[in-house]
């Protein structure tokens, strides 16, 4: 007799196609490792003067472009913005980054420690680890302070990040990491940029393509081969991630920092839709990869509703 179990398994392998090899997937990414991975610190002139004349992030990705507080600033306060917002993103980035490799290193805890699939979760901590100082290293470029997650979020991440299974550490992995890269793919050949800052970009997306795949690969294998509850919750952890991350984004305090007024100035970034339409568009490959593996549905689907990053 078909158990439930086996019809919904069988069911999540039909839409989602054959797996492709776990061994194999790690061996082209550790080859394109070593074809392609960066030390920022020789790799990147950091002695290069700020151009005075050049964004710190492309303006259109500025949480307040288009809104009526953006319209009544001054040129160089809207580029005192993109500097702050700018670190504050590199802050975020750190933050996450130190939260995956804590979940990469659970994750292989258990696996066969000369594998190919273990040599890979090594290899992208170690690209993280370089990923991290690279971004403290720009934010001390911009002369921004650090910005710290709120600490209630911080707190949360960290129960979130202790009771993770591996499917929810998987596509918290690609929350984090698909809409900083897409914002990151228009920065990087944008010459009204930084050089320093395309340089710290261009890096970044280089090395998280390997990571991007990497960990699709895994939570579509996570998808068919774990346990009914354990998808279920991870919808709704993920659900929760995108949430508080959609928060996080941008630390409020940077309002703050350049002269303006905080609250008013949360407020229009909430009520612009070019802001949300940016949001949007950087998910969206994200999203639709969500929809197609089934992740995106019950209460985990109203969760990320309410994080504005799903349309």
């Amino acid at each position: 007799m078909t158990t439930a179990r086996e019809l919904d398994f069988q069911t999540l392998r039909d839409a989602l196609g054959p797996l492709r090899d776990r061994e194999q997937v790690a061996a082209r990414l550790l080859e394109a490792s070593a074809k392609h991975s960066f030390d920022p610190d020789t790799e990147l002139d950091w002695t290069v003067p700020v151009d005075e004349g050049k964004w710190f992030w492309p303006p259109e990705l500025v949480s307040l472009y288009g809104t009526p507080m953006w319209r009544r600033m001054s040129e160089e306060q809207r580029m005192d913005l993109a500097r702050h917002e700018a670190a504050s993103l590199a802050s975020l980035g750190i933050w996450f980054e130190i939260i995956l490799m804590q979940l990469l290193v659970r994750h292989i805890y258990d696996k066969p420690i000369t594998s190919n699939h273990v040599r890979y979760a090594l290899t992208e901590i170690a690209d993280e680890c370089r990923h991290s100082m690279m971004f403290g290293r720009m934010i001390q470029y911009g002369d921004a302070p650090a910005y710290q997650v709120p600490r209630k979020y911080h707190n949360r991440a960290r129960i979130l990040k202790t009771v993770s299974t591996t499917p929810g550490s998987f596509a918290g992995t690609l929350l984090g990491e698909e809409i900083l890269d897409w914002m990151q793919r228009l920065t990087f050949p944008d010459e009204r940029v930084q050089p320093l800052v395309r340089g710290v970009t261009r890096i970044h997306v280089v090395e998280e393509a390997r990571h991007v795949r990497y960990a699709r690969e895994e939570l579509r294998r996570q998808m068919v081969t774990a346990p009914r509850w354990e998808r279920e919750l991870m919808k709704v952890s993920c659900g929760e991630a995108a949430r508080v991350f959609s928060i996080c984004f941008v630390n409020p305090q940077v309002y703050e920092n350049v002269g303006l007024d905080r609250r008013a100035a949360v407020a229009q970034v909430r009520a612009s839709g070019h802001r949300r339409e940016v949001m949007q568009t950087g998910a969206k490959r994200l999203t639709d990869f969500f929809e197609d593996i089934g992740v995106l549905n019950g209460v985990g689907r109203a969760l990320w509703r309410k994080s504005g990053l799903l349309a």
